[in-house]
């Protein structure tokens, strides 16, 4: 095979020759191979063992990926950081800025330790905290530059009415203090369509992405804002869309056709709702119908689909653990989707959703890839512990698992890894 250097987008400059080689990794399509990393990009894809300059592995500049399954990194388009961690708290959560910063970057770095380099979280702003909450979002992500990318959504409650005026102004503050991203809660809305109506029209202005955080049980406010959105060059996202699932199969199957037309993406949550879209006393009858969208009636009509982790050990889902593979299992053990799919799902196609720059094993693309122990896909998503995480072309995090059997009769026949006299480990995952 030679190197993957024709055609392809954005080359990195040849003074990052110099960078990082990925040696004798397995790709999602059997090939063993090369990756040299520079730049923030891949500079070239060869056959296992062509890429490995000699003389270098003891200055660290080759990593030794045999056995490893390397793909495109996966992203997180749906956390809480605001509220991570919080479920066995005595009293009410803390929203001070400091509070919010070690929580966010808490999460981030959890999520990053799973493989995401590029996470999207949700901060509510107005009432009683006012925007605290987002500045210690912003500060986190300050804080994270060159390990993750944060990009954070300002999430209003109220944007109509009396009460909406001071939500809608407060939401502009936080667009000028730098959120990325203008986001919404129709459902808590008395007026959903005219919240939503306020959130894209603060987006164009500002020329942001919208990302509404709703249930999606209503077709009709989906049809208007697939109308509205349809001209929103960042685009549009909702999320997590369990709704969805509970429409009669006909109405579920034209709204996803004007989701695409469109463009709007959705954003679902495997592991289940995340506490935020559902009014006062409505989340119990919720509870007993499905919990996440229909992602093969979506991608069948042409939506775009992420997958996303939602809460992390807060009050929503005290066990939730902010881990991409999760989500891509939870969509593959439910038959929504092929193990293949639903990697996509929470990597190249959660990827496009958000915005972000297309991923791909081949020269010239951005070098955020993920390394996991492993032959296939569906191993991985089944059983893959150890993990190698690359950010801009440098390992950022790295998870080791090790898992051994003490000494019985027949170990040695069965070849199983063992614990050694000096406990030692003797496999890994």
């Amino acid at each position: 095979m030679t190197d993957s250097r024709a055609g392809r987008p954005q080359q990195p400059s040849s003074g990052a020759a110099d960078g990082l080689v990925l040696s004798g990794a397995r790709l999602a399509d059997g090939r063993l191979v090369d990756v040299r990393l520079g730049g923030g990009r891949i500079l070239a894809v060869g056959t296992a063992g062509s890429l490995v300059p000699e003389g270098r592995h003891a200055r660290g500049s080759v990593v030794d990926l045999t056995g490893h399954l390397l793909l495109p990194a996966p992203v997180e388009p749906h956390a809480h950081g605001e509220t991570a961690f919080t479920a066995e708290l005595a009293g009410p959560v803390p929203y001070s800025v400091a509070d919010v910063q070690r929580r966010t970057t808490e999460a981030a770095l959890l999520q990053l330790g799973h493989g995401a380099t590029a996470v999207r979280t949700q901060v509510r702003i107005g009432d009683v905290q006012g925007l605290a909450a987002l500045e210690g979002a912003l500060q986190a992500r300050q804080s994270l530059r060159g390990l993750v990318e944060l990009t954070v959504v300002a999430l209003p409650r109220l944007l109509t009415g009396v009460a909406g005026a001071d939500g809608l102004a407060v939401l502009r503050d936080a667009v000028k203090m730098g959120a990325g991203v203008v986001g919404g809660c129709p459902d808590l809305d008395p007026d959903p369509s005219g919240h939503t109506e306020a959130v894209l029209r603060v987006a164009s202005e500002q020329g942001l992405p919208v990302d509404l955080h709703t249930d999606a049980a209503d077709p009709a406010l989906l049809a208007r804002l697939a109308s509205a959105a349809a001209g929103l060059a960042p685009g549009a996202v909702i999320g997590p869309g369990a709704g969805l699932a509970r429409l009669p199969q006909p109405v579920a199957a034209r709204t996803a056709e004007r989701l695409a037309v469109a463009g709007v993406g959705v954003v679902c949550l495997p592991q289940g709702d995340c506490g935020v879209v559902a009014p006062t006393g409505t989340r119990s009858a919720r509870a007993f119908g499905p919990r996440t969208a229909p992602v093969r009636l979506l991608r069948a009509a042409g939506v775009r689909v992420a997958a996303g982790g939602g809460a992390l050990r807060d009050v929503a889902n005290p066990v939730g653990r902010g881990d991409p593979l999760e989500a891509a299992y939870l969509l593959a053990s439910q038959a929504q989707v092929s193990p293949e799919q639903a990697y996509d799902v929470v990597g190249g196609e959660a990827r496009a959703v958000l915005g972000l720059a297309e991923v791909r094993i081949e020269a010239g693309f951005p070098a955020e890839l993920l390394a996991v122990r492993g032959e296939r896909v569906a191993a991985a998503l089944s059983l893959a512990y150890s993990r190698i995480v690359v950010h801009r072309g440098r390992v950022v995090a790295r998870t080791s698992a090790v898992r051994e059997y003490c000494d019985f009769a027949g170990a040695a026949e069965r070849e199983l890894p063992r614990q050694s006299p000096r406990g030692g480990a003797a496999g890994g995952e």
